[in-house]
């Protein structure tokens, strides 16, 4: 990774990995950037990715009213979705009570007079790596953004005491930068981890795969005074493979950047289902 004036800049090899095959923007218009996340409205790594990305284009926030960790992909339906608006800075600030995912797609369909350059989700409260990625509304989200061809980024603080998301939101400043004008292929979306320590001591940034191991989630079973059995969920964090993944990159002092795609097609296996003899299903 290189350096410049203690600013994290994407060295060119990196950049290489995340270009596509549209072609590089030219408009110098001010970015448009749509901010959401899973830690709530009022959840400190949002506010330092709107400090931050303010100073670069135009930023609107619409986060959930609450909480909503885990939800995954999940979406608000079947009851109304309260929008309470809010300005801060000369920025409108939306409260929604829905998913994450449903306030990306409420924000790009009826909140928004323009389509964002943007979508950023986060900056989350702990990091998401590894088959976590699935359960995470922080993903979920961005892949909202995604579904609409709109560049979308999740970022990821890990979690520990005294936790600075200042360093966090100026990297996702200089990827920005160099997303701008070299920007990834439609349908992609990255998922972003950063080391919950001092700028300085960043080892530097890791392009890398997905890990696929399973998670360390676990039940643990008790008893309540009342003689009620029940379970508590517990997790453990992965230790890293020695193959280099996003646990790899993480545990040791990295940035690291994961592609995702929201086609989930396995092509490999298509020509073996295919040839499958599924009786008088199957001409």
């Amino acid at each position: 990774m290189k350096r410049v004036t203690g600013r994290f800049v994407v060295g060119s090899a990196i950049l290489l990995l995340l270009i596509g095959a549209a072609a590089p923007q030219t408009s110098q218009a001010p970015l448009k950037i749509l901010l959401s996340n899973d830690d709530g409205f009022d959840a400190p790594g949002i506010a330092a990715l709107f400090e931050h990305l303010s100073k670069i284009g135009t930023v609107t926030v619409a986060a959930p009213s609450q909480e909503a960790s885990g939800s995954s992909h999940s979406v608000t339906s079947g009851d109304p979705i309260l929008v309470k608006e809010s300005e801060k800075n000369g920025s409108k600030w939306y409260s929604i009570k829905a998913t994450p995912a449903t306030c990306v797609r409420l924000a790009l369909e009826s909140l928004l007079a323009e389509k964002p350059d943007f979508v950023i989700t986060g900056i989350n409260r702990g990091e998401n790596m590894g088959t976590i990625t699935f359960y995470s509304a922080t993903v979920g989200a961005a892949r909202e953004a995604a579904f609409k061809g709109i560049t979308a980024i999740a970022v990821n603080l890990a979690r520990g005491q005294n936790m600075d998301y200042g360093p966090a939101a100026e990297f996702v400043v200089d990827l920005i930068k160099s997303l701008k004008d070299k920007p990834i292929k439609p349908g992609t979306f990255l998922n972003v981890n950063i080391p919950n320590m001092p700028k300085d001591q960043i080892k530097g940034v890791m392009v890398v795969p997905q890990d696929l191991r399973a998670s360390t989630e676990f039940y643990e079973k008790r008893t309540n005074p009342s003689g009620q059995v029940y379970y508590w969920k517990s997790y453990k964090n992965q230790e890293p493979e020695t193959i280099k993944s996003d646990v790899w990159g993480l545990r040791n002092g990295y940035i690291t950047i994961t592609p995702f795609s929201i086609d989930q097609t396995n092509y490999q296996e298509i020509k073996t289902l295919d040839a499958l003899k599924l009786g008088g299903w199957k001409k």
